[in-house]
């Protein structure tokens, strides 16, 4: 088992302990926002599913009907996970709404705050450890399901604080207000989960610093040829795919030009983790004398 599909595995255990601990702080207390907390969780067990999935998916190796591969599939997840965190936000107003319409006191708080900080810790550890972990894999849905962790992290503190709150006052109608603020942080979530994932679904290029990454890489490894133009990027998954024109002198041979293509693949291979570079080399007439300037 890949270490990408551990951790997605890990995410679900985690996830079920984690919504246990926060259904029965609810049932203990009668709190409406460890309710919104609890209903939060479900959503982190249903897209830790919905990401062991994907993981899966991506996994696979290129195929006749798939040429450039199933790393696509965890975009999806990570878009998943967002439509269920908004639909969850959802949930927590109409339950926040009978809150404000009949509005009770919390019984057993501290025995409920007891089991719901537990749970919080969990999953501030496991969160901190899926983003690490997916950055170093370069697994959208990993990172996607941390940062969603994290959020729920910072939603469980402020439920907490609210808790306290109506103890000390004895206001009861700050449970249901935290729920409704709750409900709204997640919505928030949910919808720049939504735009991230999105923008690797509809190819947007690398950020600006891993492409003066590969420009340099390009100029210092291409010795032999003119210049490269018409660089393009993309993400999908853990790949990165590379494409850009080589432009050489036109006397020289194709043996000669397919060196330097392959040393320019091998340099970019070992810069960029899982890279996939498309090189078409073109005679020297066809400088634009606006690309990359390759270093002698």
């Amino acid at each position: 088992m890949s270490a990408t599909m551990k951790l997605a595995v890990g995410s679900l255990i985690i996830g079920g302990v984690v919504l246990a601990l926060k259904a029965l702080a609810w049932w203990l207390t009668g709190s409406v926002a460890l309710l919104s907390d609890a209903l939060e969780s479900t959503v982190n067990v249903a897209t830790a599913i919905a990401a062991l999935v994907a993981i899966q998916v991506a996994a696979r190796p290129a195929d006749a009907t798939h040429p450039f591969g199933h790393h696509k599939a965890e975009f999806f997840s990570a878009v998943l996970e967002g439509v269920m965190i908004i639909i969850a936000a959802l949930l927590i107003l109409k339950e926040a709404y009978h809150g404000f319409t009949a509005p009770r006191d919390i019984t057993a708080p501290l025995e409920g705050l007891l089991l719901n900080g537990a749970a919080t810790i969990l999953n501030g550890v496991w969160a901190w450890l899926l983003v690490t972990k997916g950055r170093a894999l370069r697994s959208p849905a990993l990172v996607a399901d941390g940062r969603h962790l994290f959020t729920d992290v910072l939603t469980s503190a402020g439920v907490a604080m609210g808790i306290v709150l109506a103890i000390v006052t004895g206001w009861w109608i700050l449970d249901p207000i935290m729920a409704t603020l709750v409900a709204l942080h997640i919505l928030w979530s949910g919808g720049h989960l939504i735009a991230q994932s999105l923008s690797g679904l509809m190819d947007e290029a690398l950020p600006e610093g891993e492409l003066a990454k590969i420009r340099s890489v390009i100029s210092e490894h291409g010795g032999g040829a003119v210049e490269a133009h018409d660089l393009r990027t993309r993400h999908a998954g853990r790949a990165t795919f590379i494409e850009f024109h080589l432009v050489v002198p036109g006397e020289m041979s194709v043996f000669d030009a397919h060196e330097i293509c392959d040393r320019l693949e091998a340099a970019l291979k070992q810069a960029i983790d899982e890279a996939e570079v498309t090189i078409h080399v073109e005679p020297e007439h066809k400088c634009k004398h606006s690309g990359i300037v390759v270093l002698d």
